[in-house]
């Protein structure tokens, strides 16, 4: 029985005993790691093609989410072109009619300079403000 008690008294003791055996292994400073090696020119080159194809790849990307817009834009100039070229026949120089102007209805207004106001725009060198 004596043996048996001592027992109990060197198990607690070591139960005791080992978070002040473990602490200081838990709390030891902890290695850092060693700087990397200078890069040599091939790993640079290696990491500028790796920018210029993520580079490659957005703009690919953008190009992607773009293209349609641009050609839907293309598409309604051809159609418009016909009637654009009209309105520049009908108006022979631009020079000749002051900037647009909105009307209050929503009305687009372009009015014919006089000859009197070309004669002084060509006085004042030519200048048209727009």
């Amino acid at each position: 029985a004596h043996i048996g008690g001592m027992k109990q008294v060197v198990i607690a003791l070591l139960l005791l005993s080992v978070p002040v055996l473990v602490a200081p292994l838990l709390s030891a400073p902890v290695l850092a790691e060693t700087p990397a090696p200078p890069a040599s020119a091939d790993e640079l080159d290696q990491g500028l093609s790796l920018m210029e194809q993520g580079a490659q790849m957005l703009l690919e990307h953008l190009m992607g989410k773009v293209e349609p817009s641009l050609n839907d834009m293309t598409d309604a100039l051809k159609e418009v072109q016909p009637k654009l070229m009209e309105l520049m026949a009908m108006m022979d120089d631009i020079k000749n009619f002051h900037a647009p102007e909105l009307m209050p209805n929503g009305d687009i207004i372009i009015r014919r300079k006089t000859p009197a106001e070309l004669k002084l725009q060509e006085l004042q060198g030519g200048e048209t403000e727009l």
